[in-house]
């Protein structure tokens, strides 16, 4: 058994709001119609999890919003201090649609590194936006919009330098900044801009987060 006691530990509060731009890529008939959800899991998996395997936190199924579907759904994920000092530790979002014949079918994914969600200050909402990826790991037309909250004990040894020289180094989802629309949290998003390249290290890594808001 794991002994974590001198680990930090902390909860990972994070609301999967909406995404946009989905497609749909199935000529079944009985598939025309897009009925999205999330899931997600962290990786490495923590280890005070109570096993060695991943936990998968999934969202409802969208059945109104189709290629704009809107969740506002949230989580409570448990990680502690090791999850930002492995350079590898990533949050991996996978987006799918349920079909009525032949299961799910995926529509996209990203992955989230522990620096987009270990930079702002313990308790501060930060509002994340990531270009989705296919199979294939190409670039889609999708966008994928989330909130996190980082609550616990304050970050000591984890500093800006420490995080950015451990972003997740794989393919993953590219950020894009956004632009809140009208009303609540939970509303649609509309993209403000493009990609930006200060925001991309190489081709595939990520430098860093779009940006957070303080509050509770």
């Amino acid at each position: 058994m794991l002994d974590n006691t001198s680990h930090q530990q902390f909860t990972l509060e994070m609301t999967v709001v909406s995404a946009q731009g989905l497609k749909n890529t199935s000529s079944s008939l009985f598939s025309h119609r897009l009925r999205p959800f999330v899931t997600i899991t962290t990786f490495p998996p923590t280890p005070f999890n109570g096993d060695n395997g991943h936990h998968m936190y999934q969202t409802r199924v969208d059945d109104q919003g189709e290629v704009n579907p809107t969740w506002g759904d949230k989580f409570h994920v448990p990680i502690d201090d090791t999850f930002f000092t492995n350079r590898y530790s990533c949050i991996n979002l996978h987006l799918f649609t349920k079909r009525l014949i032949a299961g799910q079918a995926q529509l996209g994914w990203c992955q989230i590194p522990a620096a987009d969600i270990g930079l702002p200050p313990v308790g501060s909402v930060r509002q994340l936006s990531y270009r989705l990826r296919a199979g294939d790991g190409t670039r889609t037309q999708g966008i994928v919009n989330v909130a996190v909250k980082l609550e616990g004990p304050a970050v000591k040894a984890a500093t800006h330098a420490q995080l950015s020289d451990n972003t997740c180094q794989t393919v993953i989802g590219i950020p894009v900044r956004v632009m809140p629309g009208v009303g609540a949290m939970g509303a649609r998003w509309k993209e403000a801009e493009t990609v930006t390249s200060a925001g991309v290290v190489g081709q595939l890594g990520v430098m860093g987060p779009i940006g957070w808001s303080g509050g509770t």
